[in-house]
């Protein structure tokens, strides 16, 4: 039986070796084709056509909106609170009722100021008319020149009295006026600080009201200092605009409005200028104090060259794009890049309107080599490659 045994594995071992070296060559026979298959299959990419339109070359800085006529209301008259004529976060005219401070006082004191003045006027017509006999009297010496003197000195006397005593009621006229606080400006009023039956003290810096012009409003922002000289040329030049929205609004609901102040010095702790825009705003979209989105234009590019942003790729010699030729075959084209505008890029050299670039797939393209156009993605269903793009098969 041992001979038997050792017979049978003698006998098996060379077909077992046989067996297996079939298996693995048709394994290996069926991987290479494989293989071959993927090398034929050109890579799936997707593209855009380089157009031409304008495309404006700006800043893009966050700025405030500010205010252009803010006032704090202050009492001129002492007295206590009797009227509030308006609510909080109304919108004011000029000449608006505010507030109204206790008139009594000063409506006696104009009064008094009145009954001063008639006083001081009969004084003075009673001076005018003994100056008159004097004057008589004086070329017959039955008054002495000592006493024509005194009388015409009463007389200029009395005639400083009254301009005083007018003088007097203009003055309580003007107190009695401050007891009514109007709105100097066209604005909204903010929260008032005071109540009903508050007793105030004039001149003494209390705020009662702070008054806001919401129109037109004001767009600070800052530019850095190597802008400085760009700006400065281009506002020579001719007029600038900027282009202002609130921050997450699209770029199309900006709103423009002219470039109206930059400042006389560079802030040496930051190293940035100061500039403002001033904008319309007649429906109050923007309010004092909220951050903005500003985009300051400097000039407009007329037929410049514009391709997607995603379609520049960066490598340590600069920019460049991959441009789909005749027969689906990929060349890389060093470019320069200009301004970007939206979701498309200026290219200043290198490319041509019209020409096909790459926008998606370009780490799978070699140069020189071919690649399968992918079609826009079709409504409801996925993209599928151009049946005429070179090559043929699936998508790796």
């Amino acid at each position: 039986m041992r001979l038997w045994s050792c017979f049978l594995r003698g006998l098996c071992r060379p077909v077992c070796r046989e067996v297996l070296l079939a298996v693995a060559g048709a394994l290996l026979a069926g991987c290479a084709e494989k293989a071959g298959e993927v090398e034929r299959s050109p890579p799936l990419v997707t593209v855009a056509v380089a157009t031409t339109g304008d495309a404006p070359v700006t800043l893009d800085e966050i700025g405030v909106c500010t205010s252009p006529e803010s006032v704090a209301i202050q009492p001129q008259a002492s007295g206590r609170i009797v009227g509030i004529h308006f609510t909080d976060g109304a919108d004011l005219q000029v000449g608006d009722l505010l507030f109204t401070i206790d008139p009594r006082p000063y409506q006696a004191a104009l009064d008094q100021a009145v009954a001063g003045l008639a006083q001081n006027e009969a004084s003075l017509e009673l001076a005018r008319l003994e100056l008159a006999r004097a004057e008589a009297l004086l070329p017959t010496r039955a008054i002495s020149k000592e006493d024509y003197d005194t009388k015409r000195s009463a007389v200029g006397v009395g005639e400083a009295l009254v301009q005083a005593s007018r003088a007097a009621i203009e003055a309580a006229r003007v107190d009695l006026d401050y007891t009514s606080i109007h709105s100097p400006i066209v604005g909204r009023a903010g929260e008032r600080l005071v109540d009903l039956g508050n007793v105030l003290t004039a001149n003494s810096g209390v705020t009662l009201l702070t008054i806001q012009r919401l129109d037109p409003i004001y767009a600070d922002f800052t530019i850095p200092e190597r802008d400085l000289a760009t700006v400065r040329r281009r506002m020579a030049e001719e007029a600038l605009t900027t282009l202002v929205r609130l921050p997450g609004e699209p770029e199309a609901a900006a709103a423009g409005g002219p470039l109206t102040f930059l400042d006389n010095a560079v802030r040496s702790s930051t190293g940035t200028v100061r500039l403002r825009a001033t904008l319309a705003n007649p429906e109050h979209r923007f309010w004092p104090g909220q951050f903005v989105q500003v985009r300051l234009v400097l000039r407009v590019l007329k037929g410049a060259v514009l391709v997607p942003s995603v379609a520049p790729q960066i490598s340590q010699t600069g920019p460049y794009v991959y441009v789909v030729g005749p027969g689906s075959t990929v060349a890389l084209r060093p470019v320069q890049l200009g301004p970007r505008h939206g979701e498309q890029v200026v290219v200043t050299e290198g490319l041509k309107a019209g020409e096909t670039v790459v926008t998606h797939g370009q780490f799978t393209v070699t140069p020189g080599g071919k690649v399968r156009v992918q079609e826009a993605p079709r409504e409801g269903g996925e993209a599928a490659a151009s049946p005429t793009a070179g090559g043929q098969g699936d998508a790796p």
